[in-house]
């Protein structure tokens, strides 16, 4: 079994991703690890952010194991999402700043109510056909150094480490008014192509079929799959 530490605390991002990606991962949070440090994700893109956040932990990660604190589980590698939705009308707002859509202070997330709000207003006059969007999503995947590592130390070793990226994204359309009491964040708003349900209607086993992080971690596990047993 893989173990995974999700750069997050969000309980629905981290339910969703142990879903898709079952049991041969296991899935540990940041709730697990109360030393972890705050990465500001401050990157102009989902892929800027999600590396910053897998390389930043993984080599946080290695320097813990290099100190022999065994109190805590050992995930083998970090894996960090950035995700947002990018509206067509709004020129691709709110894009990365999707959680922090309605804050005043940019470096706090705002409540999902709140954006959902904030987005309804700025689309007020724009038709329901032109309210095209999508949910993109970015994974970035950093391996934690083993303390064991031949020629080097665990913490210098880490200076190196590079991310891989997988990326999602599903197209959809915006709604008028929100719909639906599953999901999180704007998927009461969110309808995919095809559907005419939001993802808050769809329900998880639906939107974890077709969803942009479905899509993303789909390409995650094929590449596990590939690596040598």
């Amino acid at each position: 079994m893989t173990t995974l530490l999700i750069a997050t605390r969000n309980a629905h991002k981290v339910g969703e991703i142990q879903a898709i990606l079952g049991a041969q991962f296991r899935c540990l949070t940041l709730k697990e690890f109360p030393d972890a440090p705050a990465v500001i994700e401050d990157a102009d893109t989902f892929a800027g952010n999600a590396t910053k956040k897998a390389v930043e932990l993984a080599k946080w990660r290695a320097g813990e194991k290099s100190t022999a604190n065994s109190q805590q589980p050992t995930p083998n590698f970090v894996l960090a999402d950035d995700s947002g939705l990018e509206v067509d009308a709004l020129n691709g707002a709110p894009g990365v700043h999707s959680a922090r859509f309605a804050a005043l202070d940019k470096s706090e997330n705002a409540h999902d109510t709140d954006n959902n709000t904030k987005l309804l207003r700025l689309l007020k006059e724009v038709p329901l056909e032109k309210r095209s969007a999508r949910f993109r999503c970015v994974i970035a995947l950093a391996p934690i150094p083993e303390r064991n590592t031949k020629y080097a130390s665990p913490v210098c070793f880490a200076d190196k480490l590079e991310a891989q990226l997988f990326d999602g994204a599903c197209e959809g359309q915006i709604r008028s008014s929100p719909r639906g009491q599953g999901g999180f964040g704007y998927d009461p708003l969110f309808v995919p192509d095809g559907f005419t349900q939001s993802f808050a209607e769809l329900g998880e086993d639906v939107k974890n079929k077709l969803s942009h992080r479905a899509k993303a971690l789909a390409k995650l596990k094929a590449y596990f799959n590939k690596l040598p047993t």
